[in-house]
């Protein structure tokens, strides 16, 4: 079992930034990626970004490139999401996942409870 707890959520203005963690604990010896989900319009939700604990390899969603950067701390067990530049449509409930997969896409077995990120324009 793996636990996830999300926090650095927040209300910020257009153009700032947020910086969002994980901590991580548990089994994560079989965790080989991990990432961030928000809810899309539309959609189900939207795979925000994901980071590859192996290779350290990189995925982000195209609306996010350039603005948000995903790193993790392995010393800390801690997953980062930075956020900068942030838009109103930004604004979600982002939630922090892990699995065994090694396809960004997941499946993944485990999410956290979520931390709410709002933009005001």
């Amino acid at each position: 079992q793996v636990q996830l707890v999300e926090s650095g959520g927040g209300l910020v203005q257009a153009g700032g930034s947020l910086r969002l963690s994980c901590a991580a604990s548990g089994s994560l010896f079989s965790i080989n990626n991990m990432g961030w989900y928000r809810p899309a319009p539309g959609k189900e939700r939207e795979l925000v970004a994901v980071l590859s604990r192996g290779g350290g390899s990189t995925y982000y969603a195209n609306s996010v490139k350039g603005r948000f950067t995903i790193s993790m701390d392995n010393a800390k067990n801690t997953l980062y999401l930075q956020m900068n530049s942030l838009k109103p449509e930004d604004t979600a409930m982002y939630y922090c996942v892990s699995g065994s997969s090694t396809y960004h896409r997941g499946p993944y077995d485990y999410w956290g409870q979520g931390t709410q990120v709002t933009v005001s324009s």
